[in-house]
């Protein structure tokens, strides 16, 4: 009765993970390309001096990104939560990279279109 229940609930485990993870199962090609094409941009900028200093944010990502689909792939295979749960919080760090780069770029945006408006104020005075 109790190894009933225990392969119930493998079953129940293995559809959830199944079902929940396909799209991203699905998805896991386009999300390796990106991984591996984030990657090279990241190699790329380390050939230069400025991008150097920030190359391996992309070089971060897209390993993020590739070990995110090549875990979901094991988790689809095998039904297993925890593995499903280790390719979320993959994602989960990508996604906050990625906000937290945007938000950066938004600020300085925002700084240097100050800065060249007070230009333009202080060349219309003088």
């Amino acid at each position: 009765m109790e190894e009933q229940t225990n392969m119930q609930r493998t079953d129940d485990q293995l559809t959830l993970v199944r079902e929940m993870g396909f799209p991203l199962y699905q998805g896991r090609g386009w999300i390796k390309f990106l991984g591996i094409m984030s990657i090279v941009q990241g190699v790329m900028a380390a050939l230069t001096i400025v991008g150097a200093i920030v190359a391996w944010l992309p070089i971060w990502v897209g390993i993020l990104l590739y070990q995110s689909a090549t875990t979901m792939e094991k988790a689809y295979a095998l039904g297993d939560k925890r593995t499903f749960a280790v390719a979320m919080g993959k994602l989960k760090t990508y996604f906050l990279i990625q906000g937290i780069v945007t938000l950066i770029g938004i600020i300085i945006a925002i700084f240097a279109f100050s800065l060249g408006m007070l230009g333009v104020i202080f060349e219309a005075i003088s």
